[in-house]
């Protein structure tokens, strides 16, 4: 889907609408309720403008407290913040540790170095379903979304493209987005992301370091995303059940999900 005009803004890229997506019956997702982002640190006065326009009453930052920390996001007039930490039960690397990592090329290939970078974002997938603290954020989120006073709505991590990636992903397979679909929208964050990155990358490239030992950080991939829908599959068998068993939205709110989410046929 191409992007809307009015979400074009420099000061938050990544932004899109998650609805418009068909459905496997041949309905709509509806736009309008649910908008996908980066973090909101950089928003300006044209941003924030924007956002009011689309009526944000709820952000919601699903980042952990060192990323919140050191880049507070800035609310559009008449919105408020709900604090979602997927990550907050990870033991191990967390994307707020990516800035100390990449502080020197030695460091960075001592910690991403032979395939671990990729590694780690396999693994951060798999948490996106696995943690306590992922399935509570999760849960939250969706059971939110389902009530009018929570939407409309923006969602963001740091980027937008990986524990964002996975909240829209999960919602619109719910809502009975196809797969092959679903994972489209996934990848439109990757050309986002490549000019995003691209002056760390070449701050990087500056000290020394080799440019491809980040390109899975700043990519998209069909595994990663698909790591999660592997722990899915194998524990809960279905979406579905993930969503409740997991998450703990009960069959009630998932018909309100896609009451207000899905357009009637």
């Amino acid at each position: 889907m191409a992007a809307r005009p009015d979400l074009v803004l420099p000061s938050l890229p990544n932004l899109r609408d998650v609805g418009g997506h068909p459905t496997a019956d041949g309905r709509r997702v509806r736009t309008g309720l649910l908008f996908r982002s980066t973090d909101l640190s950089r928003l300006d006065a044209e941003g924030a403008a924007a956002l009011e326009r689309l009526g944000i009453r709820i952000v919601y930052d699903l980042r952990t407290e060192g990323e919140r920390a050191g880049s507070p996001d800035r609310l559009p007039a008449g919105a408020d913040l709900v604090v979602l930490d997927v990550l907050r039960d990870a033991a191990g690397m967390t994307p707020a540790d990516m800035q100390r990592v990449l502080a020197t090329p030695e460091a960075a290939e001592q910690a991403l170095g032979g395939g671990r970078a990729a590694s780690f974002f396999v693994d951060a997938y798999r948490e996106f379903v696995e943690l306590p603290s992922a399935r509570e954020a999760y849960g939250r989120l969706f059971r939110e979304l389902a009530e009018p006073r929570g939407r409309p709505a923006l969602v963001h991590c740091t980027t937008g493209k990986d524990r964002t990636g996975w909240a829209a992903a999960a919602l619109l397979t719910l809502l009975g987005v196809p797969d092959d679909a679903v994972m489209a929208e996934y990848l439109r964050s990757g050309p986002v992301m490549a000019g995003l990155f691209a002056p760390h990358v070449a701050a990087f490239a500056a000290l020394g370091g080799d440019p491809e030992l980040l390109r899975p950080l700043v990519e998209v991939r069909k595994e990663y995303l698909g790591a999660a829908l592997e722990v899915v599959r194998g524990t809960y068998g279905t979406l579905e059940r993930y969503v409740e068993d997991g998450l703990g939205v009960d069959a009630a709110t998932r018909h309100a999900l896609r009451q207000a989410f899905v357009e009637p046929g």
